[in-house]
C-alpha cells in the first residue's frame, strides 16, 4: 500500500510539474495586473540599449527562453522599451559555469550622455559564485545589489538550475527578492543611498542612482545566460 501511495505521489508531482507553463500569467497575476514582458517567442517591448527598434544577434531565443550566445559578436545589454516608476518586477534567470550578468534597472536611456546602463541604474547581480572571480568579492555575489549591498541570505542555486529573481522598486522602498527571500532591503531617496554611491564604484558617475525609475535591462557581460517568466506590475 506504501508503495502504491508513493507511485500515485510522484504522478502527481510529474503531472503538476508538466501543468506549470512558462511565459505565461496565472488566474491571480491577470486579476491583479501583472504583464508579461516576454511573449515566449519573440523580442517585442525590447530592444539593444541605444538602439530602439534593433537587438543584437547575440540574443537568441528558444523554447521560451531569451539566451546569450557569445559567439555571434553582436550583443549589448537588452532593455525594456518602456520605463517603469513604481513596479514589481520578477524573472527567471539561468548562469553559465563561471558566468556573469545581471539585472540592471531604474536605466536612464540615453547613449550619448550615458554609453551604458550601469552609468545609471543600480544591478541585481546575476553570477556563478562559485566559478567567476566576481563570487570572492564583497557585495559582488548573486542576489546583492552590485558593490552596494551584499545579501542577508545565501539563497543561490547550483549552476544549471533556475533562480527567481524580484525586484520591487516603490516610493523610495528598494526590496530584492532571490527565490522567495528577501535579500536586499534600502531606500534609494535618503542620505544613506547617497553615502551607499560615493562609497562604491560608481562614485564617479554623476547620473548613477539619482532617477530610480526607468527602463529595465538584461546585462550582456559576454557569457552565457538565460532568462524566461519576465512579468511587472505597476503599483
Amino acid at each position: 500500500m506504501n508503495k502504491l501511495l508513493l507511485s500515485c505521489a510522484a504522478i502527481c508531482l510529474a503531472l503538476s510539474s508538466f501543468g506549470q507553463v512558462a511565459n505565461q500569467l496565472s488566474k491571480a497575476e491577470k486579476r491583479n495586473g501583472t504583464k508579461l514582458l516576454f511573449d515566449g517567442k519573440t523580442f517585442t517591448g525590447w530592444h539593444t540599449y541605444g538602439k530602439p527598434g534593433k537587438v543584437g544577434a547575440s540574443w537568441t531565443i528558444e523554447d521560451g527562453i531569451i539566451g546569450f550566445d557569445l559567439t555571434k559578436k553582436d550583443g549589448g545589454d537588452l532593455i525594456t522599451d518602456a520605463a517603469y516608476v513604481d513596479y514589481d518586477f520578477s524573472v527567471d534567470w539561468r548562469i553559465s559555469p563561471n558566468g556573469n550578468s545581471g539585472i540592471i534597472f531604474n536605466v536612464t536611456e540615453d547613449a550619448v550622455k550615458y554609453h551604458s546602463t550601469y552609468n545609471t541604474g543600480p544591478e541585481m547581480q546575476v553570477l556563478d559564485d562559485d566559478g567567476h572571480p566576481d563570487g570572492k568579492i564583497n557585495k559582488h555575489n548573486s542576489g546583492d545589489l552590485y558593490d552596494l549591498i551584499k545579501s542577508s541570505v545565501k539563497v543561490t542555486k547550483p549552476v544549471g538550475e533556475w533562480n527567481t529573481a524580484r525586484i520591487v522598486n516603490n516610493k523610495g522602498l528598494l526590496q530584492l527578492y532571490l527565490n522567495g527571500s528577501k535579500v536586499v532591503e534600502t531606500r534609494t531617496d535618503d542620505a544613506n543611498w547617497k553615502a551607499m554611491i560615493a562609497g562604491s564604484k560608481f562614485k564617479t558617475m554623476p547620473g548613477f542612482g539619482v532617477n530610480m525609475q526607468g527602463r529595465i535591462a538584461l546585462q550582456d557581460h559576454g557569457n552565457p545566460v538565460w532568462y524566461r517568466n519576465i512579468k511587472i506590475k505597476e503599483l
